[in-house]
């Protein structure tokens, strides 16, 4: 059945406007109206007992009759009375009850704090821009690009020369090292400790740059080795790539077999580079024993060589060892411009031997020198757009080589502004397409020779393969929270990759193999000082984010688009996440789930939103409708949303409407706030108000994102009903809204007339929701103030409403004397207290928090708070001194009745 026929048609639901602004107490009439009827008959009565006895002639049995009739008439009357009285407090009762926080569900999870769960999801939604797709360029069909005359690049995953195995560095290849490398900070220290010890092992995240600076300290030192002796340099290649398969051992035991002749003489002096990858099967870490042997060998060689190694845990005692050092990346600003300079010398060159063959008199004529050009790419570099587009904080060598190409390319005229930034959006793509490219392989190779004693073939640790993978999707999705909320997710996301991996077996699950320092690296994080919330209190934290906006949007959409299988456990992951009780873990994924959902909404909606939308606690439908709310940025799938929300608002399940109305109390589950407001109040009435507390709750969340004049109008016809549901709506509405903070409900849309990081309402979190409207909003005090006057002047609602009113008094001053809500309360309280009747009833409710025993309200500030509500001209009336006398000091019975 649908919702108009329960309400008896849709000429039932028009509401009734009173004459006045503000509507008579329904309840207080009829009861007053019973009143009058029961004395007019009792009045009726009396006097046909007159007349009775006045025929009988004044017969005593007679009088005795009726005396005892009237005495039963008469406890009838009170026992109806009584009843009365009970079925007023019993809908008192039920009124305070739908006044209740919705979310303050009992059970074992405890209440969900939604005004944290509100800063939360607005701090979030920064990392996602959710105008436009997650990544409108897709770096995985882009493998190369011509751009300009000279300037090829490959712009796959894999870099020239990264499967080169072993053999002799070429010379052209270390002449171009020496003019573009960039030295990383420490380089100095780096190049001095090879020299002393003659072997290093460097430890950094790939990428970085650490094989070009292992190459560079190479080049440096067998150069200088060859310029310190008097006869000519060996012939033969001073820096070789060694095979990493034969690892340290090999490479010792090579350079003291016997060869003699020149062969001998060549490999003195020579550096030698190695490759290793910890993380592949079978292989282990050499220990120190094999390095000082390599580094004996390496002497009486007086060669050089160094190990690049990633960090992590696998690396740590190499890097903590004797030969170990750490390798940090070069600095972004210097790297890039290095890079633009070699792009454009080329052109610059051509320019100039141009100028030359047409004359002097003709040089320059329509071109442009090396100087402008480096100077324009610099201006590009810097506009906040392209820096937008890259949403990178450092670059890594092939990064800068590649973004100096795209600017370098546009300078030049060989491409579209448009172009460039689309180009630039791959930059963050291709690295999470690398961090993610075959990282199960090691799984579906053929087994290792070495076995278990079991004789089963070992299989590598996969949570050890996971880990690394793991945490860089915790951190997209929980980017901004605590290190150890974001490690401990990334431990749980880990378990699930491994069962799904490897369903047969059990993964270990490792206890003291984390090194914070690698995930940082391996990751492109940085963890910075802030605080957390913690059941309403901020506390010290270390929070970790990507470097990077761009980074976050940008593996979220690898993952969801390219790895499928995938897929199912991070949905098992994602539910785990919702059931966390920290609004800094349950809301962030939530919005994350979001956004994956609109890579793939079937996929999305099917294993994720519909099953959280009928959970039985709070946390996971809230979790569910902040998923499809954030789907209904995108304008791609709003229209799905729209209907699916209002779908649920009809005919869904209790649960599905519960959903409905927190989806719609986010501003964006609606086309527009009428629609909004219409399901809210289906929602509201339905199955005599079972749900009017979380419709309530919605529709004042509603007052903060969009029209709060249409809202307020709604909220006054609901109070006008002739129906009893919309009135209460209306009531419980008017009283949340009294009891609402502005942290509960703040928005961070911009384009909501209170919402964005500039709002009004911004530095005015914790101050109740109508006194912070009504300082910036003037012109909202009146409605409001009909609103709650309607509250207080009816029987059902008056003491919780009563109770508001008090609880919007006791705001005006903090507990250390400053100023806090008082602008709103001045621009708020002459419009509640219009008439004599108001200013007694205020008078009265400002004398009982004064005598309040357990906390008295101060009497200066009880006074200050009667003279706010009084208005201008009766303020003026009262404070003129009377003609021909002089002004008289107040007495102490007008002090007491301010």
């Amino acid at each position: 059945m649908s919702d108009d026929e329960q309400a008896g048609g849709a000429a039932d639901d028009a509401p009734e406007k009173p004459a006045e602004g503000r509507s008579p107490d329904a309840d207080h009439k009829r009861s007053g109206d019973d009143k009058r009827q029961d004395r007019d008959g009792r009045k009726a009565k009396d006097d046909d007992r007159s007349r009775d006895d006045e025929g009988k002639g004044g017969d005593g049995k007679s009088s005795e009759a009726d005396a005892e009739a009237e005495s039963e008439a008469a406890e009838k009357e009170r026992e109806q009375e009584k009843e009365r009285e009970r079925e007023r407090e019993r809908a008192a009762g039920r009124f305070k009850e739908r006044t209740r926080d919705p979310l303050d569900e009992q059970g074992e999870d405890g209440p969900t704090d939604l005004a944290a769960a509100a800063r939360t999801r607005r701090a979030t939604r920064q990392l996602f821009d959710v105008r436009r797709d997650l990544i409108s360029f897709a770096h995985s069909q882009l493998q190369s690009a011509h751009i300009g005359d000279n300037i090829n690049l490959l712009l796959g995953s894999r870099l020239p020369g990264a499967g080169m195995r072993s053999g002799p560095v070429p010379d052209e290849e270390l002449r171009r090292l020496r003019r573009v490398h960039v030295e990383p900070q420490g380089y100095v220290r780096l190049r001095k400790a090879l020299r002393s010890r003659r072997l290093l092992v460097l430890g950094a995240a790939p990428g970085t740059g650490r094989t070009s600076t292992a190459l560079s300290l190479l080049d440096e030192v067998t150069t200088a080795a060859a310029d310190g002796t008097d006869a000519e340099p060996a012939a033969g290649p001073r820096v070789l790539r060694v095979d990493p398969d034969g690892g340290v051992r090999q490479l010792a035991a090579s350079l003291d077999e016997p060869r003699g002749g020149e062969g001998e003489e060549a490999r003195r002096g020579t550096g030698y580079l190695l490759e290793l990858s910890l993380t592949r099967p079978g292989v282990l870490p050499p220990d120190e024993m094999d390095l000082d042997e390599l580094a004996a060998a390496l002497a009486r060689r007086e060669a050089f060589a160094v190990i690049v190694v990633a960090v992590g845990s696998a690396a740590n005692p190499l890097l903590a060892g004797r030969y170990g050092m750490l390798c940090p990346p070069a600095p972004t600003g210097e790297l890039l411009a290095t890079r633009l300079r070699e792009r454009l010398e080329d052109r610059a060159a051509e320019a100039e031997a141009r100028a030359d063959e047409a004359g002097e008199d003709e040089a320059g004529e329509g071109e442009t020198s090396l100087d402008e050009l480096l100077a324009r790419a610099a201006e590009l570099a810097d506009r906040a757009e392209v820096k937008d587009a890259v949403g990178l904080k450092d670059l890594r060598p092939a990064e800068a080589e590649l973004l100096a190409s795209l600017l370098a390319g546009h300078v030049l005229g060989d491409g579209s502004y448009e172009g460039l930034l689309a180009s630039c959006r791959s930059l963050a793509a291709g690295q999470a397409q690398e961090w993610f490219a075959g990282v199960d392989r090691t799984l579906t190779a053929p087994r290792t020779e070495t076995e278990r004693t079991d004789g089963k073939a070992g299989r590598p640790d996969t949570a050890t393969l996971f880990h690394p993978v793991a945490f860089r999707i915790a951190l997209a999705v929980l980017g901004g929270a605590s290190y150890s909320a974001v490690a401990t997710a990334a431990h749980l996301l880990t378990w699930e990759l491994s069962v799904q991996s490897d369903p047969d077996n059990t993964p270990a699950r490792p206890l003291f193999c984390d090194d914070p320092e690698a995930d940082r690296a391996l990751s492109r994080a940085e963890v910075v000082d802030g605080k957390v919330e913690v059941a309403g209190h901020d506390v010290p934290a270390r929070l970790i984010w990507y470097r990077g906006s761009a980074l976050p949007s940008a593996v979220l959409t690898e993952l969801w688009d390219r790895h499928f299988p995938v897929r199912a456990p991070v949905v098992r992951w994602l539910r785990l996440l919702a059931d966390d009780p920290r609004s800094q873990v349950w809301m962030r994924a939530a919005v994350a789930a979001g956004e994956l959902c609109v890579r793939d909404f079937d996929h999305g909606y099917t294993e994720l939103v519909r099953p959280l939308a009928e959970a039985a606690t709070a946390r996971r439908r809230i979790f569910a409708a902040t998923t499809m709310d954030q789907a209904a940025g995108h304008d791609s799938h709003r229209r799905t949303v729209h209907k699916l929300v209002g779908d649920w608002s009809r005919n869904g399940t209790k649960s599905l409407r519960w959903t409905a109305a927190m989806a719609l109390g986010y501003g964006s589950a609606a086309a527009t706030t009428d629609d909004a407001l219409d399901a809210l109040a289906r929602i509201g009435v339905r199955d005599d108000g079972e749900q009017l507390a979380v419709a309530s709750f919605n529709v004042v969340r509603l007052l903060a994102l969009l029209d709060a004049e249409e809202v307020l109008a709604r909220m006054g016809e609901w109070t006008h009903h002739k129906r009893e549901p919309y009135q209460d709506l209306g009531l419980v509405t008017t009283v949340r809204m009294a009891l609402t903070t502005v942290e509960e409900v703040l928005t961070d849309d911009p384009d909501s007339p209170l919402g964005g990081p500039d709002s009004p309402l911004g530095d005015r979190g914790d101050w109740p929701l109508p006194l912070a409207l009504a300082a910036v909003r003037p012109e909202l005090a009146g409605p409001m103030a009909d609103l709650m006057w309607t509250a207080m002047n009816t029987a059902r609602s008056k003491d919780v409403a009563m109770d508001a009113l008090e609880t919007l008094l006791r705001s005006a001053v903090r507990k250390d004397g400053t100023e806090w809500t008082r602008p709103g309360l001045a621009a708020l309280l002459p419009a509640l207290a219009t008439d004599e009747h108001d200013r007694r009833r205020l008078d009265w409710l400002l004398r009982r928090m004064m005598n309040d025993p357990e906390k008295p309200f101060p009497d200066a500030m009880a006074r200050d708070l009667w003279w706010l509500a009084v208005a201008t001209d009766e303020r003026a009336r009262l404070e003129r001194p009377r003609q021909g006398r002089p002004r008289r000091d107040g007495t102490r019975e007008e002090e007491s009745y301010v």
